[in-house]
């Protein structure tokens, strides 16, 4: 930004603008489904459906206290209304801006700094919550499974999706601590990407050779080793870590249940935390805002080779997407807006 002073001087600005348009975009791309779920609103039993939102509080509380406990354990202690703002704002930033959850990690490392955390620390904390998440869903799996066996839908499709995603799981698991544990082996996975990502930038934009600087990605890596060796050496404390980010998993799949509910329908919970865990993995790699048409496609299909009928699961599976996303980008808004007015340093745009 050194070469660009217009930027460099309204760089707020620039950032509210691509925000507005990526809100914009999400809202355009929901515009059907906002239609039917209003359309549908006079045929539920509303009270229930109210209770989204208190379960979505007990999930982002969940969040927080995982944030905090997490941060603890690297010798932080962090206010838990300042957490609490940045988990909503990190839910609206990975809603908004579709990254597989890389926005995300960028934005939170540069919100921490109003608390004097390095970007190295914030950045592990932000990924050990997410290996966290990946590791109690497993336990939620089980428990899904065990349900739907008990409900007689555990067919063969079922068995087969459950037992690839606890694969794809515990594979991850043990990629991610094998390269993040060894110096060497973080060093070269990192070193290769920048400089993979540094020669695709290259040739779009020959003037600019290493637009990633390789000297500042190492720098970033050695505080990055040195903060997990820290929580590696205290890995027992990770018991109430993995309890909230157990806790944030099952709330979620609580407010789904809750709209079927208020459809006057007590599904199979296993069937709704089968449907959750795909639709999520899918989201992940979707080039559209919050996952939008992935997600509730895959959702709708698990839910209907689960047992569930089409008629009921499509309909709830838009209604939860479009309450839970409006639930989510209007304080996520609000304070990641406060948020940028009340910074003073430099802050990229978490879409890169």
């Amino acid at each position: 930004m050194g070469k660009h002073p217009f930027l460099r001087r309204n760089w707020r600005l620039i950032l509210n603008i691509v925000t507005l348009v990526a809100l914009a975009v999400l809202i355009f791309a929901i515009r059907d489904q906002l239609v039917s779920t209003f359309k549908n609103l006079a045929s539920i039993d509303a009270w229930l459906l109210f209770l989204m939102v208190p379960m979505q509080l007990g999930n982002y509380h969940a969040q927080t206290k995982l944030y905090q406990s997490l941060f603890a354990i690297v010798g932080n202690k962090l206010r838990y209304g300042e957490l609490f703002g940045a988990a909503v704002e990190l839910n609206f930033v990975n809603h908004v801006f579709p990254s597989g959850g890389v926005s995300g990690i960028s934005y939170f490392g540069v919100r921490m700094r109003r608390d004097d955390i390095t970007g190295s620390r914030a950045t592990l904390v932000q990924l050990m919550k997410l290996l966290l998440l990946f590791l109690s869903f497993e336990v939620l799996l089980v428990v899904g499974l065990l349900l739907m066996a008990i409900g007689n839908q555990a067919n063969n499709f079922v068995i087969l999706v459950t037992s690839s995603i606890t694969t794809l799981m515990i594979v991850g698991t043990f990629v991610f601590v094998a390269i993040i544990g060894s110096e060497q082996r973080i060093h070269a996975t990192f070193t290769f990407l920048t400089r993979a990502i540094n020669k695709t930038i290259h040739y779009f934009r020959p003037n600019y050779p290493e637009t990633i600087s390789i000297a500042k990605v190492r720098n970033v890596l050695e505080g990055l080793h040195a903060n997990y060796k820290m929580i590696e050496s205290r890995w027992r404390d990770l018991k109430w870590p993995f309890f909230w980010a157990f806790l944030a998993n099952l709330t979620e799949v609580l407010t789904i249940y809750i709209v079927y509910l208020a459809f006057g329908s007590a599904v199979n919970l296993g069937a709704v935390i089968l449907a959750y865990a795909v639709a999520n993995f899918a989201g992940l790699v979707s080039i559209l805002p919050g996952g939008i048409g992935i997600y509730e496609t895959l959702m709708t299909g698990v839910l209907v080779a689960a047992g569930v009928p089409a008629s009921l699961s499509i309909p709830v599976t838009v209604m939860y997407r479009v309450i839970n996303t409006l639930l989510q980008i209007g304080p996520g808004y609000f304070l990641y807006h406060r948020t940028l007015h009340l910074s003073s340093g430099e802050q990229p745009n978490p879409s890169e």
